[in-house]
């Protein structure tokens, strides 16, 4: 994958999957006093209790959210200070948008009930350092995989010269 959005995907997905392990051990308290894992929660908001389909969500999400960097913030990724400032920004208007917003409505509570809720707000914090965390490995990987096909394609022009 070439493209921007092709290199923004992967690099979605290796964050995704550190990001992923961070929230299978992160437990979240369930309205029944017991707690769960995050990753867990995160397959309920497609209607699924399995861990399996709470991976495959994120990652799809991951991916999903990977390409949006490539194909928005690419150009702005040309070191990896850049790339990593850009991604740690994005991971965190993210965890805004997603953490926040939309995954508490799907859920059926209301937008920012992580932070409104007691119980939820350490659950809350973890989320902003996952997505943190998430932005800035997405960032220096977008970078890395730029990096290193703008090296081909000079290497193969000089071969050709």
């Amino acid at each position: 994958m070439q493209t921007k959005i092709g290199k923004g995907i992967i690099g979605g997905l290796i964050a995704g999957v550190i990001f992923g392990f961070m929230m299978q051990m992160m437990m979240v308290p369930t309205p029944e006093g017991q707690e769960m894992p995050m990753m867990a929660m995160v397959a309920q908001v497609v209607r699924s209790e399995s861990l399996f389909v709470g991976w495959v969500y994120h990652l799809f999400n991951s991916a999903i959210i990977g390409g949006i960097f490539g194909w928005t913030l690419g150009k702005k990724a040309h070191s990896y200070g850049s790339g990593t400032g850009w991604g740690a920004l994005y991971g965190i208007a993210w965890w805004v948008v997603g953490g926040l917003i939309l995954m508490p409505m799907f859920l059926g509570m209301n937008a920012f009930a992580p932070l409104v809720m007691e119980p939820m707000r350490a659950v809350a914090m973890g989320s902003l350092m996952g997505h943190l965390i998430y932005g800035i490995i997405l960032g220096a990987s977008y970078f890395a995989l730029a990096k290193k096909s703008v090296g081909k394609i000079h290497y193969k022009d000089e071969r050709t010269a």
